[in-house]
């Protein structure tokens, strides 16, 4: 049994679902076909018998596309319910008969043998044009217009598949060239820096040290060439620091203290900023709430750096003013903040001197986006200014390149993911491919196809054009305007009446005859829709006029529930 499901089901393998749901439409298919036949007066062997072909040639449909078009094409106009079968059938056709003129020509067997078939039952009497024109418009209407969207449809899906793959290709390497050319202008970054800074600042320590020891210096002095030869000894770890981030595109975890004994560079490192702006004669206040908990590597560095950055325009643009740094361990997030007051009155003129690049608080932005925080900079409701960073506990993953908004945004939802990598059905795509006609001429496939559809849509768009034609002009036969309801009087002659209103002959008023008011006992009566519309959407109105001895007896105007 599952070898024949697998043959059935071939070239792709189909999952338990999709052989359930085959299962359901052969068995659909089949009641349908049955149900039909019944209803056109087929016997009972005959229903039963015509149920099951249908429900088998479902099934093979996928497997023999052709050769099942042909057995139906022949078997339909014999068949009262085959008419499902064929929409079915021909949709399959179209997109599993590789190639388009394997297609046209199965297409066109199939009609030469629905024509044939048709001739033979109808018998050499009744043969004539009308019989082929009818034959090939229910063969257009059942099988061509199925086939052909289906057939557009499946090139399109391949079409959109290839470009998506193609899409996903591209930027993958877009990625990889990107990756690769952020690490190179990085290693030439670190390695100028290196080559440069390190060598002059490593200068300036050996110098200073020197220098430091020199019994001619005072006292005053051989301090400030400490604080000189500390500054650079520092600058040089922070260099070094900076160096191994652009050649390793990432930063190690910080320890608590380095090995020169000054705090490191983290969240531990802000009391030493706080204790050396203290020192250097500022009113600055530490706070900490919270359960302290510990910071990815980059977020503990960037709350550093706010903080520093934050302390140092404080103190170039607010010299004086007391500063508060808080430190708050949120239940999702670590928030610090430095907010300082207003410079005091006699360090106002010394705020135009300070000199900023301007670039220190866009810095800060962008550092904390790149770990999935963000910073908040502004003055603050009387008077200070204010600096805020919001950081996350855990690492955060890099932004994707693709934006969000992308020409192939499809693919987030269309195309399945392994690895987060999008992927490609190889089963599906590969022979719908090959169907497609892909490497061969691009109007091969279209060509043909796109000139019968448009003949077929045309054909139908006429027949609904007349149908509507003739519906209108039904429909002027039974319905008549309220003022000539109105102009009709009791007593009139019967000709006289008829004479002013239609004769009511049309199918739209056959089922309004005698739903109304009981009629006149052995008269004749003419009812009519009206010409405007009802109070609702669930009655119609109508209006009847009765007739008996060739006069008008009655009037009446009501309606009738739909």
């Amino acid at each position: 049994m599952r070898a024949g499901w697998q043959w059935l089901a071939a070239p792709e393998l189909w999952s338990r679902r999709r052989l359930a749901g085959e299962a359901v439409l052969a068995l659909v298919l089949g009641l349908m076909s049955a149900g039909l036949a019944e209803l056109l007066g087929t016997s009972g062997p005959a229903v039963a018998a015509e149920g099951a072909a249908t429900a088998v040639l479902s099934l093979m449909r996928r497997r023999l596309p052709a050769s099942v078009l042909a057995v139906t094409s022949g078997l339909a106009p014999v068949v009262d319910g085959f008419a499902p079968l064929m929409m079915v059938v021909g949709w399959s056709a179209g997109r599993r008969i590789p190639g388009a003129g394997r297609a046209l020509a199965a297409f066109t067997g199939a009609y030469a043998v629905c024509v044939g078939a048709t001739l033979i039952d109808v018998g050499p009497q009744d043969v004539g044009v009308a019989v082929v024109l009818l034959t090939t418009l229910f063969f257009l209407a059942t099988t061509v217009v199925p086939g052909l969207a289906s057939r557009y449809w499946t090139q399109r899906r391949t079409l959109l598949h290839t470009l998506q793959e193609r899409n996903v290709q591209l930027l993958r390497e877009r990625a990889m060239i990107a990756g690769q050319a952020r690490l190179r202008e990085r290693q030439r970054i670190a390695q100028d820096m290196h080559d440069s800074l390190g060598h002059q600042l490593a200068l300036i320590a050996v110098h200073t040290g020197a220098l430091e020891v020199d019994r001619e210096l005072t006292s005053r002095q051989r301090e400030a060439v400490g604080v000189l030869r500390e500054a650079s000894v520092t600058a040089m770890h922070e260099l070094r620091e900076v160096v191994g981030i652009l050649r390793d595109g990432v930063e190690g975890p910080q320890p608590a203290v380095d090995e020169s004994g000054r705090a490191a560079r983290g969240t531990a490192g802000v009391v030493g900023l706080v204790e050396a702006a203290r020192a250097a004669g500022n009113t600055v206040e530490l706070r900490c709430a919270g359960e302290a908990r510990p910071l990815a590597a980059a977020a503990d560095h960037a709350a550093f750096r706010i903080a520093q950055e934050a302390l140092t325009n404080a103190f170039k643009h607010a010299p004086g003013a007391p500063i508060v740094v808080e430190l708050r361990y949120e239940p999702d997030s670590f928030v610090v903040e430095i907010v300082n007051e207003t410079a005091a009155a006699g360090a106002v003129d010394a705020v135009g001197e300070a000199v900023s690049g301007g670039q220190g608080l866009t810095g800060l932005h962008e550092r904390a986006r790149l770990v999935g925080g963000m910073v908040h900079a502004g003055p603050v409701v009387g008077g200070g200014f204010r600096v805020a960073g919001v950081l996350p506990y855990g690492v955060v993953e890099a932004a994707p390149i693709v934006d969000a908004v992308d020409d192939f945004r499809q693919q987030s939802r269309s195309v399945p993911l392994r690895n987060g990598v999008p992927v490609m059905d190889w089963t599906v795509s590969e022979r719908e491919r090959a169907m497609g006609g892909v490497g061969r001429s691009r109007s091969g496939g279209w060509a043909p196809g796109c000139g019968i559809a448009v003949g077929a849509v045309v054909l139908l768009v006429v027949a609904s054009l007349f149908g509507l034609f003739f519906l209108m002009g039904s429909l002027s036969e039974g319905m008549i305007d309220p003022k000539q309801y109105e102009a009709v009087e009791v007593g009139m002659a019967e000709k006289d009446v008829r004479d002013r209103l239609p004769d009511g002959d049309t199918v739209a008023t056959t089922g309004l005859r005698g739903t109304g008011p009981k009629e006149p006992e052995g008269s004749s009566c003419l009812v009519l829709m009206s010409s405007e519309m009802g109070d609702s959407l669930e009655t119609e109105p109508v209006f009847r006029f009765c007739f008996k001895g060739g006069k008008l007896v009655e009037k009446k105007a009501y309606d009738v529930k739909l």
